[in-house]
This record gives structure tokens, sequence and C-alpha cells, in this order.
């Protein structure tokens, strides 16, 4: 199998001591590309640097994640409109709303969230235009409401670890969005209602992602030590996901692979 991870925040200080390793284990395990999570001011920097120290393997996004939207200043908007002049920078984002843990008070996750997409919306007309990589979590409608604002104004979206419900789901799946999914489909603590659900996201709308170091999948045998969760993971994902929809696990494979590529533009 050849799998893109498309959502790896492999800036996180727990990967500072093995990264090398971590990324050979990846390759070994078929992970052949992987987008680096931007979400920060600053971890976006740090995100483009690693694509660029590991060209054709790592990709990058940058934007403001919903619980850092209280640093979203002039200043920051302008750090993100530079960044995405790299071309190793191929989304918009980690961008959205989330109204689970407020981190940010959400007046502010709003203004945050529509100011990306006026970034997205502004390199769509300069002919640059980039994917949206989107969070959403327990702020369903208000975040549906602030995309509708922006209707027909960005590139393509992908709803980055989807969690939600079956309607939240088709509602995106409505826009002609796509759907990433993570090892939250292994826990059958919250992910439970997941395994229904996937075998109805179309198969060039479907992404995996391992989210990483976070969400590691609670099927994983042996369990590291550590209980980090890393792209070399993915494939486990995969499998899962796999039996969720009632196809061959290369099937799965493939299908995600080319939806990845053809999202974020990334070379065979």
């Amino acid at each position: 199998m050849h799998l893109i991870d498309i959502g790896a925040n492999l800036t996180h200080e727990s990967f500072e001591r093995d990264l090398d390793a971590v990324l050979q284990r990846a390759h070994g395990a078929g992970v052949v590309q992987m987008v680096v999570t931007g979400a920060s001011r600053e971890h976006n920097p740090q995100a483009l640097e690693l694509a660029r120290r590991h060209p054709g393997v790592l990709y990058a996004t940058a934007g403001v994640h919903p619980h850092h939207a209280n640093e979203y200043t002039a200043e920051c908007d302008a750090e993100l409109r530079a960044l995405h002049a790299h071309p190793e920078v191929v989304a918009v984002g980690e961008c959205g709303l989330d109204y689970f843990r407020d981190f940010s008070p959400r007046p502010a996750q709003r203004k945050a969230f529509e100011q990306q997409l006026q970034i997205a919306a502004d390199l769509a007309v300069a002919g640059n235009s980039k994917p949206l990589f989107l969070h959403q979590r327990d702020a369903h409608a208000d975040f549906m409401a602030v995309m509708k604002q922006f209707d027909g104004r960005h590139g393509p979206a992908v709803v980055h670890c989807f969690t939600g419900t079956r309607e939240e789901m088709f509602d995106y799946l409505d826009q002609d969005w796509y759907i990433g999914i993570t090892g939250w489909l292994c826990d059958e603590r919250r992910g439970q209602h997941l395994r229904e659900i996937v075998r109805n996201i179309p198969a060039d709308r479907l992404m995996v992602e391992t989210d990483a170091p976070y969400l590691l999948p609670r099927t994983l045998r042996p369990m590291p030590k550590d209980r980090r969760n890393e792209p070399s993971f993915l494939p486990h994902i995969v499998e899962e996901l796999a039996r969720d929809r009632g196809e061959d696990p290369a099937v799965t494979a493939a299908n995600s692979t080319a939806a990845a590529r053809a999202f974020f533009r990334l070379p065979g």
C-alpha cells in the first residue's frame, strides 16, 4: 500500500528527538507522503521548514486553529499570506470552530475563521487557489453558516479528523467536501458511530490521517510504550476503515491516496 497521511503534527515537541526515525518508519510502512499541519503562528513556519527539508515527502499547511484564535492579528494575517506564497504550503488551515473546549472566545474563533476563508478566496482570485483544511467540533451550525458566506469563493475543502454525526457528514458531502478519517474510528468509547457511517463516504471524497502525535488507535497492537501516535500507524487505520466499508484494504488505500493527490495537487 502507498498511503498519504493528510494530517500529522510533526512540529510537535515529541518528534524533536527522533523525527528522522519517524519518517523512516513511515516510509517502511508505505506512507509515502505526509502533510504537516500548521495550526499556529509558532508552528506554521516550522511546518514549512520541515517540508523544505524533505521535498516530495513532506508538505505543509498554514493556518490558525480555533484554539489559537486569540493570536489572530493583522500581523498574523500578513504572516499567513506570506507563507501561502510558498509552493510547499498546500492548504489553508487548520482553521474552523471548536466549541468543545472553547480555548478562545467564540466571537474570536468566528473572526479568525472568516479571515482565513478570505485568504483562501483571495488566493483563488489570484489564480493560486489552495484547498481548505478545516476543523469543526461541537459547532456545526455556526461552522456551516460561516462557510456559506464564502460559498463558491474557495478551492476544495476537507473536514479533517471527522468525528461528527451522520447528519453532519452528509451536510459536508452535499457540499462536495472531503472527509478525513483518523484513529478516532478505533476508539470503542467515542468512535463506534463512525464505524456505522464511513461506508457512506464516496471513495473519491475519503482521505486518511493520523493526527499524530494525537489519537493513537486504541486497537493497535502492540501499543507503543510512549503512547505516541505516528504516521507509520496509518496502515492500521486503513485496515480498520476498510473493514467497516466492506472493501479490501488495498482498495481503500489506493482510493484515499488518489483523492489526497488530487486534493493537495501532490506529485505521484
